[in-house]
């Protein structure tokens, strides 16, 4: 497995969007990033939280480096392939191919057999 991290530009960060949960509490509304439970405030109106949660997070962020990383996940080889060619140099697979094609002539026989005699009885009908 590979990992590629990618730097990014201050041009390509420079909006953040983030997900606030704003929660009515006795005596005022706590207001918590989502997934950042330390960035977490308390204001007496829902719009002071989340201007005071504004400001933590500005501040927060403010001497932190924000990267991507890639990572390349590991090929699997297709269940199948192990068994491809198996029967390559078998002197037998051309017989057993042949057998093979025998037997669905003759299913596809008795199908048609079958269907006949239903079609028969349906006209009798």
């Amino acid at each position: 497995m590979t990992t590629n991290v990618i730097k990014n530009t201050a041009d390509n960060l420079s909006k953040l969007n983030y997900s606030i949960l704003i929660e009515a509490k006795e005596g005022g509304y706590q207001a918590t990033v989502w997934g950042l439970p330390e960035c977490q405030v308390f204001a007496t109106t829902k719009e002071e939280a989340i201007n005071n949660l504004h400001e933590l997070v500005k501040s927060r962020l403010q001497n932190v480096e924000i990267v991507t990383q890639e990572i390349e996940m590991p090929q699997k080889e297709h269940p199948w392939m192990k068994f491809a060619g198996k029967y390559k140099d078998d002197p037998q697979f051309d017989d057993m191919l042949a057998d093979i094609e025998a037997y669905r002539r003759e299913l596809d026989a008795e199908m048609e057999e079958y269907y006949r005699q239903l079609d028969a009885e349906e006209e009798v009908k």
